[in-house]
């Protein structure tokens, strides 16, 4: 077959750096992601080209992808970074289907969620013919600013995470860290906050380290529970700018306080995130969801694997067995595959995990081992038992 070549032409109110990349890298990711196929640019000129009839189904998926990147580039311009996570992890590719319960976590209803699906609503299994339908890929779209640069959601886990806040009214975004899950929230919060759909932001975490007993230290009560809530005002203030962030703080809009200046209150009309989420007890949690007003967002964040309490059982390990059959609650689990942090913390992750599961494997066959010696022993003393009796009445 002839070579056939598709040529994109970059509409002139865009600069073609905001498409391409500096150097051309975000259309050299595309490429990686095609090897079969030839990409070239000439000026504002992109020309996919295929030598082959296997290979014209690449030119036209290429095609579309350079398309969605050039209608983001109108907004939000996506580095090579940005497109290399979702190439990887095939999201531009509309081929990612993220695994996650809407309502409840039993295993047999769990809903297969399309990364792409508009609304975040769980959506039926796709049988084999659907699930290998190729349909035109879909950007993520931005959420909001944060020093300049566009927030939006760059892995499946992400943008399953994203679309379950937007459609659910509470969402429990759990995974390790690094996942994005407490950046991604604030954003959100600060999205429904300038979109006048919430009048306030209430963010919130438990203050572990000073056991919640914060009245003996000395200071205000923002000088006293800063250093326990720096990263959410760190986030805050990288969407807002440091000068709105202290006029909303001053004036109440945006409220930063610890999980224990919950109690009693009822929260209408606002986006409250609880971060840190694994280092609540079951009754502190109970607490926090019964503060739910009319109008009101609720996102709980936190990763399970790192739990601080001492003696009381986690309340967000158990939460999911708890709340899992409530309609509009959704439960979104992101892996290591979704750290967008170094790739290091990825790969640090994924060993914790590989640990985990061999120290539970181990775990479980030293229990094993010890309930064998037990039934062993208490048959042995069983057996014992009738030849006791036995010599008792021989000598009677």
């Amino acid at each position: 077959m002839a070579t056939t070549t598709r040529t994109i032409t970059i509409p002139p109110q865009l600069d073609p750096v905001a498409v391409l990349g500096p150097v051309d890298e975000v259309i050299r990711e595309v490429e990686r992601a095609f090897p079969e196929l030839t990409i070239i640019v000439r000026g504002n000129r992109v020309a996919i080209m295929s030598r082959s009839s296997r290979t014209e189904s690449d030119a036209s998926q290429a095609e579309d992808l350079v398309n969605s990147i050039i209608q983001a580039a109108f907004t939000a311009p996506m580095d090579a970074d940005t497109v290399r996570r979702m190439l990887d992890q095939r999201v531009l590719r509309n081929d990612v289907r993220k695994e996650f319960p809407g309502r409840g976590a039993a295993p047999a209803r769990l809903a297969v969620q399309s990364a792409q699906r508009d609304g975040g609503a769980p959506s039926p299994a796709l049988d084999a013919r659907q699930r290998t339908q190729y349909r035109k890929p879909t950007v993520p779209g931005v959420i909001t600013f944060a020093l300049g640069q566009p927030v939006r959601a760059k892995t499946a886990g992400q943008i399953a995470y994203v679309n379950a806040i937007e459609s659910h009214t509470v969402t429990f975004g759990i995974g390790p860290a690094g996942t994005g899950k407490t950046y991604l929230a604030v954003a959100k919060a600060v999205r429904a906050f300038q979109d006048r759909r919430v009048r306030r932001i209430i963010l919130t975490r438990p203050a572990v380290e000073a056991g919640e007993s914060l009245g003996f230290l000395p200071g205000t009560l923002n000088e006293k529970v800063d250093p326990y809530l720096r990263p959410l005002y760190d986030a805050l203030s990288d969407m807002l700018g440091a000068d709105q962030l202290k006029r909303y703080l001053d004036d109440g809009t945006i409220e930063v306080a610890p999980l224990a200046y919950m109690r009693g209150r009822t929260l209408n009309d606002a986006f409250v995130i609880l971060d840190e989420a694994q280092n609540t007890t079951e009754q502190q949690m109970k607490m926090f969801l019964t503060r739910l007003g009319f109008n009101t967002t609720m996102v709980i964040t936190g990763d399970v694997t790192q739990v601080d309490l001492t003696v009381p059982r986690s309340g967000l390990a158990s939460i999911e067995r708890i709340l899992g059959d409530i309609d509009d609650i959704a439960f979104v689990h992101m892996a290591a595959d979704d750290v967008v942090r170094h790739r290091l913390v990825g790969r640090i992750v994924a060993a914790y995990e590989r640990h985990a599961a061999i120290d539970g494997d181990h775990r479980a066959q030293a229990n094993a081992s010890r309930a064998s010696r037990h039934a062993d022993r208490r048959e042995s003393e069983n057996d014992a038992r009738p030849a006791d009796a036995e010599g008792k009445e021989t000598r009677q």
